[in-house]
């Protein structure tokens, strides 16, 4: 049997402030157009189909075209619920949704129930692991305090045991589980929702090693924690900390003896991301740069002082620039004071206060046309009070 691993697809996110609807219907086109072509007989989603709880319509509406188009392809399609789902409204309709063909796992009794298909000579058994929000599923799992590894392992213990039942079967069973996790050994990216706070929320891998095979969700980068625990990565990059990576899916192959192969296919990128670091000037005629005019840009400017009207210059010849940040080079940390409040403290005039906060509001000090302003304006203001 021939499966597809994907995850993370975050419908209705946006990049800075810039939709990504488009974008996200491009790449799911494709991860359709795979699953025709590479003759797949379930989808697998490991969960944060939405971006949020409370997706918008149009999020929705992408999501009901996705999944009734990998339903056309002759697909059967499981689904577990995220983090950035909300379980109860993604999992609405799941029990009709079955006889479609669209297995939607999002609660703590409909994982505990398998997705069973049948091929030649052996069975696939898939499970599902919702995300698990540990306060509200520990007594319900019998875990013993309220951890992700606690009640992540509950839920494995209780999937073992319906597995154990199934070891009677005439055909062997391949086991596969899905699950929305930070696993133990993975590489996270700045665009994921940190689960808890101080590493609490990471849970052991070898949790998973009695599965033939376990489809992560959560971790945006697609990466092998062992050879048969594996996260798809999200389809399209969702911040500048994954301008290096490669988007894809995992095609697994399954046969009597467990798993035959698992074979990666890279996704097209519909717009590309560009991290760009150097002086106004250089970067404007870098010929280098050629590639970014049309990527999403994070700029870095290290001139000495913040040129003026920075993000239009930038942008006139990298329009989609939508983070710039300032980094002089050749500025010594240490003689610069420690904030803001002590470098008022040392401001010795009503000139060098305004100068200085119009240098720490704008990056640059006040130049000689300006610094003639400021002191005209005090001084007028000097010879008013006076005068009164």
């Amino acid at each position: 049997m021939r499966l597809l691993h994907t995850s993370d697809w975050h419908l209705g996110r946006t990049f800075h402030g810039a939709s990504l609807l488009e974008a996200q219907r491009t790449v799911l086109q494709e991860i359709i157009n795979i699953t025709i072509n590479q003759q797949i007989e379930v989808v697998l989603i490991s969960g944060d189909i939405y971006d949020r709880a409370l997706p918008h319509v149009d999020a929705v509406q992408l999501c009901n075209w996705v999944l009734r188009e990998l339903r056309a392809t002759g697909a059967t399609v499981v689904i577990t619920s995220g983090n950035h789902d909300s379980a109860s409204r993604l999992g609405f309709g799941a029990d009709l949704l079955d006889s479609a063909g669209v297995h939607i796992i999002a609660d703590v009794d409909r994982m505990l129930n398998p997705v069973v298909r049948e091929a030649e000579d052996h069975t696939v058994a898939i499970y599902g692991i919702p995300y698990l929000e540990p306060r509200m599923v520990m007594e319900r799992l019998g875990a013993p305090k309220a951890s992700h590894e606690a009640v992540v392992r509950a839920a494995v213990e209780a999937i073992d045991e319906k597995l154990r039942a199934l070891a009677g079967s005439e055909k062997p069973t391949v086991s596969i589980v899905m699950a929305h996790l930070f696993a133990a050994g993975g590489f996270a990216s700045d665009s994921e929702r940190e689960l808890s706070t101080g590493n609490l929320d990471v849970v052991p891998a070898d949790l998973f090693e009695t599965f033939h095979y376990a489809a992560l969700g959560h971790l945006h980068g697609r990466q092998k924690v062992s050879d048969y625990i594996r996260y798809s990565g999200s389809p399209l990059a969702y911040s500048f900390s994954e301008v290096k990576q490669r988007k894809g899916v995992w095609i697994i192959d399954t046969n009597a003896q467990g798993i035959a192969s698992v074979q990666e296919i890279l996704l097209t990128v519909p717009k590309q991301l560009a991290v760009l670091k150097g002086k106004l000037a250089d970067l404007l005629v870098d010929p280098e740069l050629e590639f970014a005019t049309t990527a999403w840009c994070q700029v870095t400017l290290t001139d000495a002082q913040r040129p003026a009207d920075a993000m239009t210059a930038i942008r006139a010849r990298f329009p989609d620039t939508v983070v710039l940040n300032f980094a002089p080079e050749g500025v010594d940390e240490k003689e610069k004071p420690s904030s803001y409040a002590q470098r008022m403290a040392k401001a010795a005039s009503t000139e060098e206060v305004v100068s200085d906060f119009m240098e720490h509001v704008r990056e640059r000090c006040a130049d000689e046309p300006e610094r003639e302003v400021i002191s005209s304006v005090i001084r007028s203001t000097r010879e008013s009070k006076v005068s009164q």
